[in-house]
């Protein structure tokens, strides 16, 4: 797990740039550093190394080893430059070092992230007669460039972010994973100088750069609390590779982009569901066997490996199973999981995780984040998100990746993924319930909405709203919504005239409001919820130096599950009902038939309501005094007020309004 870097111009900029873009994400990668450049299209690479990187005799035998030091040729102008920090998982010597070279020199790259499934394509590549010089995931990537160029993609198994540069066809390779774990930015200069990187935050360091504010970006987060659904970010200019796209970009060509526009990207990967006709029995059985797969996959390393523990469904599977991999491989060394609480009862999740202790007799790990620490660490969280982030529970999450580097553990396992392909949230209700009505099936519905009741305490009028966003049209849904006080598309706080932003759900334009779980799935995964989640859980990760790898998101795992029949996810009220009967035995018996969910959350309405609602109130005329333009003061405070007082129904939106404001300060946004 790393971070990486790089820019390519038809002029030429210093050496200093890489070297800036590299320093300001040390935190991905502290146990090395280096750096590639070229000053002259074709010409011979100055391979660099830092203050980071180590004295080793492994590395002068290489064809990558670094020649320079970069603070020697900090003042040189070149045409192409690439950068990396490494976090070492994977054979940690020096041979891991990058940017890594082919054996003859041909194509170098810089990557962020694992392939899990290297060795067996190392031994396939061996076959057809490559050679290899360490025992990395990265050479493999190499060499399977070589063979077999952009195809190589679809062979990995893993999540990724790379640049390949083709020194003699001049030409950048740009691929990101299947489903987006690993991030990559790119942005176009007004100059012409084209960088990408692993966090936006580096381009702040490059000549012309401005921190200018996408209008659209900010209507998506702050009125209906979305990020990363689509190529843009709260950046104007700033892109991101979506999910399974990749692009080649000719670097004597790069004078032809156009600054604030994005590149032609390619989609490489297609998410299709593997279509299954078997009993729901085998339906258990296999992915039981694709979950074990997944998960012994995610243990290949060189580092101490823990596990996030929530004690929900998903976090106790992964701990779980894990257990009975270890035990089996004959594992002395007790697994270390990491678990968030809360002094707040009903926001405490204690008893759950201490079932899950008790039955694997892990050694356990807990904080508890504080309120009078939020505003104290949230600078910086916000400085590492790169983003605005949408309600504190991040903050909770920072905790535990905390608390996990200072127990010496560099990879951890968790549980993103799983409720948008398994139908985890109760947001499936309605899919599943309009489907059953279109198909006639009343029987089955009744059943539902009788389960519902019975383990949800929904009503009939409840399971009504679940279905109304996909048999009404979009305006109607907006009125109603407007009516009873939630959410719409044109909050009176908002303010139109200076922010120019289009008043749509951005939900309804993913497809996330279509009337079948198999496109809800797909938008959940792709666009509206999932990427969200692996943004925050990236950087919060990297920010304290952890590799956090996700079993659910296994290719396999995901295809076979799109392709089972509804009612083996969801049925009678009860979600995830495939992973729920693959279980059995496995989890605490209370844990597998657990109906409500947490995860890792603060009392946020405690905080906002009762113990610190003063410093809410600070925190937004902050906010207004630094983005006032994009708001009708007036109408946050009253809307603020009724929140806080309980005369409307409580949500993130205080906290959004905050960090919005934090995240326009920190970075300098011209909003």
């Amino acid at each position: 797990m790393c971070g990486i870097a790089g820019f390519c111009s038809s002029g030429k900029h210093e050496v200093r740039y890489i070297k800036a873009m590299t320093e300001v994400i040390r935190h991905r990668g502290p146990d090395d550093e280096g750096a590639v450049v070229f000053e002259e299209m074709g010409s011979s690479p100055l391979v660099c190394k830092g203050d980071d990187t180590p004295t080793s005799a492994e590395l002068s035998v290489i064809p990558y080893s670094p020649k320079f030091l970069i603070d020697s040729v900090i003042q040189r102008g070149v045409k192409v430059a690439l950068g990396h920090r490494r976090l070492s998982i994977l054979d940690l010597s020096s041979l891991g070092h990058q940017p890594m070279c082919t054996q003859d020199g041909r194509y170098w790259i810089v990557f962020n992230g694992e392939v899990y499934n290297y060795i067996e394509l190392r031994a396939e590549l061996e076959k057809l007669g490559h050679t290899f010089i360490s025992r990395t995931d990265t050479e493999v990537i190499l060499a399977s460039y070589a063979q077999w160029g952009e195809e190589c993609l679809s062979r990995f198994n893993g999540m990724w972010a790379f640049c390949i540069y083709d020194s003699q066809a001049r030409t950048l390779f740009l691929a990101r994973d299947r489903f987006g774990v690993k991030p990559f930015y790119y942005w176009t200069s007004p100059t012409g100088l084209f960088a990408f990187a692993s966090e936006i935050k580096q381009f702040t360091v490059l000549p012309g750069w401005r921190a200018m504010l996408n209008s659209q970006g900010a209507y998506d987060f702050l009125v209906f609390g979305i990020t990363d659904h689509t190529e843009e970010t709260m950046f104007a200019g700033v892109y991101q590779l979506r999910p399974g796209y990749c692009v080649t970009l000719s670097v004597d060509n790069v004078n032809g982009l156009s600054p604030g526009k994005s590149l032609p990207a390619r989609a490489w990967y297609d998410l299709r569901p593997r279509p299954f006709a078997g009993r729901f029995d085998c339906a258990v059985r296999e992915f039981r066997d694709l979950f074990e797969q997944s998960i012994a996959l995610r243990l290949r390393a060189d580092a101490p490996i823990g596990s996030c523990l929530s004690g929900g469904l998903d976090s106790s599977s992964i701990v779980c199973v894990l257990n009975d991999l270890l035990r089996k491989q004959g594992v002395q060394a007790l697994q270390k999981t990491f678990s968030a609480c809360s002094d707040v009862d009903r926001f405490d999740e204690r008893k759950w995780i201490d079932l899950v202790v008790g039955k694997t007799r892990v050694d356990a790990h807990y904080v508890y984040p504080a309120p009078d620490s939020l505003f104290e660490e949230s600078p910086a969280i916000t400085w590492h998100q790169d983003e605005p982030f949408g309600s504190t529970s991040i903050y909770a999450q920072w905790n535990v990746f905390r608390l996990a580097a200072q127990n010496g553990v560099k990879v951890i396992l968790d549980g993103q993924g799983a409720d948008e392909q398994l139908c985890g949230y109760h947001g499936f209700f309605g899919p599943r319930l309009v489907t059953l009505f279109r198909n006639s099936q009343f029987n089955i519905l009744l059943q539902d909405l009788v389960g519902m009741h019975r383990l949800h305490g929904y009503s009939i009028a409840d399971s009504l709203k679940f279905m109304l966003p996909y048999v009404l049209s979009d305006s109607c849904t907006q009125l109603l919504r407007r009516i009873g006080g939630y959410t719409h598309c044109r909050p009176e706080w908002l303010n139109y005239g200076h922010l120019q932003a289009e008043a749509v759900d951005p939900f309804q334009k993913l497809g996330a409001r279509e009337g079948n779980i198999a496109e809800h799935s797909r938008a959940q995964l792709l666009s509206s919820n999932l990427q969200m989640l692996l943004h925050w859980e990236d950087r919060d990760s990297m920010a304290h130096s952890i590799e956090s790898r996700v079993p659910f998101l296994d290719y396999r795992l995901v295809e076979f599950v799109l392709g089972l029949p509804d009612e083996f996810k969801v049925a009678g009220g009860m979600t995830k009902l495939v992973l729920r009967e693959s279980m059995r035995e496995v989890l605490p018996e209370e844990i597998r038939t657990r109906v409500d969910k947490l995860g890792f959350v603060t009392p946020e309405e405690v905080w906002v309501r009762e113990i610190m609602p003063d410093m809410f109130q600070s925190k937004i005329e902050q906010t207004l005094a630094v983005a006032g333009k994009c708001f009708n003061h007036e109408s946050v405070r009253s809307e603020f007020a009724k929140i806080r007082c309980g005369k409307k129904n409580f949500s993130f939106w205080p906290w959004r309004v905050v960090n919005f404001g934090e995240w326009v300060q920190r970075f300098g946004v011209i909003s």
